[in-house]
């Protein structure tokens, strides 16, 4: 991407994470950008529908995030191969089945089902979560490359031993290795209270990591046996999306 291509998507990521409205001298403010500059990028991001200007108050996002959004549920292939195995997924054990993506350094509920259980979940599709946090985003940080780790741990250590990932870089990596090893993960309350957590990867036909596959269940420990057989279910159902995805003839 050009420099002026990162810069205009940059005003994009500032009123995204501002409030419902921003102003041209709150984006102005944020940026630093020439004003002519600044109006120069705000006039093509709404003329392609990206943004939406709301008259005295600023500018929201547009109307051609949700035509993208219903475009991408229509064809993106992980998840129309996931539907089907998340559904059945979370009336078998049940809870709620989670299909996330990394999406930059965060993790991104792309799609949920829910079965039989009585709770709600509050990760519906396009809420972000960081990677420290719960079994779906643990088991993708577990198969990111070392150099993306050492740089996600040089930015927040404190994160990191918070999240109980380890206190240096070498205990990081033993706790990661850990989880490739058993090829799965699981988390208790680390996302919400009394909720625990059974994620397995997501991997394209180069072994690439993509994303996650997850159960949460109403259960603040779930006993050994139980776990065994609930892990195998995720790991199987992970291994069909990925399979699936792979196969998935390139355009």
């Amino acid at each position: 991407m050009s420099n002026t291509g990162e810069r205009m998507l940059r005003v994009l990521d500032v009123i995204e994470a501002g409030p419902a409205a921003m102003s041209f001298d709150e984006v102005h403010a944020s940026l630093g950008y020439t004003r002519s500059t600044l109006y120069r990028y705000l006039k093509t991001l709404t003329d392609a529908g990206l943004l939406t200007p709301l008259g005295d108050i600023g500018y929201g996002l547009g109307p051609r995030i949700t035509e993208l959004d219903c475009a991408m549920r229509d064809k993106d292939a992980m998840m129309n191969a996931a539907r089907p195995v998340m559904a059945e997924l979370a009336l078998s054990v049940p809870g709620i089945a989670l299909l996330c993506r990394r999406y930059r350094d965060k993790v991104l509920c792309v799609h949920q089902e829910q079965g039989k259980s009585r709770f709600a979940s509050a990760y519906e599709r396009g809420r972000a979560r960081p990677l420290l946090r719960g079994a779906a985003s643990r088991v993708i940080l577990a198969y990111l490359r070392p150099s993306a780790v050492a740089r996600l741990f040089a930015a927040d250590p404190a994160g990191f031993s918070a999240a109980a990932l380890g206190d240096d870089l070498p205990s990081v990596r033993a706790v990661l290795k850990a989880i490739r090893t058993r090829g799965w993960d699981t988390s208790s309350g680390q996302v919400t209270p009394g909720i625990t957590g059974v994620a397995a990867p997501l991997f394209d036909n180069s072994g690439i990591i993509l994303g996650s596959l997850s159960i949460s269940v109403w259960h603040k420990k779930i006993p050994d046996a139980e776990l065994a057989i609930i892990s195998d279910r995720v790991c199987f159902c992970a291994g069909i999306v990925s399979k699936a995805v792979s196969a998935t003839p390139e355009r």
